[in-house]
């Protein structure tokens, strides 16, 4: 298997610090619960957001530049294209890792399936194209974990 295909896996210590994500419809408030499950100090940036959960800074407005600023990692998951490019190009400039949910080219950290139990905790990401591969090897390993003592 030739590494250099896939996506290196790291794990970093996200207590403590901001975490930016721009949209409010189902996926990106699934990654808001993963970064603040985390240790994330979340802010969500969207005119129009689901339930935001408690703890989480909401700005109910547009996306505008600058709003990055101070932030370790960002999240474009917008269902507007150029939105997630502005999001993706912004973080680029400042050396911010960034997740644009439309464009794997642009992103620079690719959020995994996390499995956690028994004080163990695993991601399982694809070259981007196998989500419901993903998926499937994410539920056997959530049931291996359990099953461990």
């Amino acid at each position: 298997m030739n590494l250099e295909e896939y996506r290196f896996p790291l794990f970093i210590d996200l207590r403590g610090r901001r975490a930016v994500v721009v949209g409010g419809g189902k996926i990106a408030l699934r990654r808001v619960q993963v970064l603040q499950s985390f240790g994330a100090e979340v802010t969500v940036i969207a005119p129009e957001c689901g339930e935001i959960p408690r703890g989480v800074t909401y700005l109910p407005r547009k996306y505008a530049q600058g709003d990055l600023s101070g932030a370790f990692l960002a999240v474009a998951a917008t269902d507007d294209r150029a939105v997630n490019h502005q999001v993706g190009q912004e973080a680029a400039r400042a050396g911010i890792f960034v997740s644009v949910a439309d464009s794997a080219e642009e992103s620079t950290f690719f959020f995994p399936a996390i499995c956690a139990g028994n004080g163990l905790v695993s991601g399982v990401v694809s070259k981007g194209n196998a989500h419901r591969k993903t998926a499937e090897a994410a539920r056997a390993i959530r049931a291996v974990l359990e099953e461990m003592k």
